[in-house]
C-alpha cells in the first residue's frame, strides 16, 4: 500500500496484474470499503474494460510496478470524499 500512496503523492502511473489482466492506471485514492477491503480507486488507462474510474481490491493485485510516467492531476469526476469508502488512507 505504501508504494501506491507514494505513487498517488507523486502522480505516477502504476501497472499491476488484476483478474488475469495487466492494468495501467492513474491512482487517485486508497481506502477501506464498507466490507473492510483495502481498495484503490484509479483512472484506468488500459488493460480492462476501457478507460474510466475503476475500483480494485488491493489484496487481489500483484506485480505492482511504478512507472516514471506522471499524470497532471485528478480526472473529471474524481471524488476525494468517496462515500463508498469508510476510511481514506491516502488520496490526491
Amino acid at each position: 500500500m505504501t508504494q501506491i500512496c507514494d505513487a498517488i503523492r507523486d502522480r505516477q502511473v502504476i501497472s499491476f496484474l488484476y483478474k488475469g489482466r495487466t492494468r495501467t492506471v492513474e491512482p487517485h485514492l486508497v481506502g477501506y470499503d464498507n466490507d473492510g477491503d483495502l481498495t484503490l480507486s484509479a483512472w484506468q488507462l488500459s488493460g480492462g474494460s476501457g478507460q474510466g474510474f475503476r475500483d480494485f481490491h488491493v489484496s487481489k493485485l500483484s506485480g505492482l510496478t511504478i512507472s516514471p510516467q506522471t499524470f497532471a492531476g485528478p480526472r473529471p469526476g474524481y471524488n476525494p470524499n468517496d462515500k463508498t469508502l469508510s476510511r481514506i488512507v491516502c488520496r490526491l
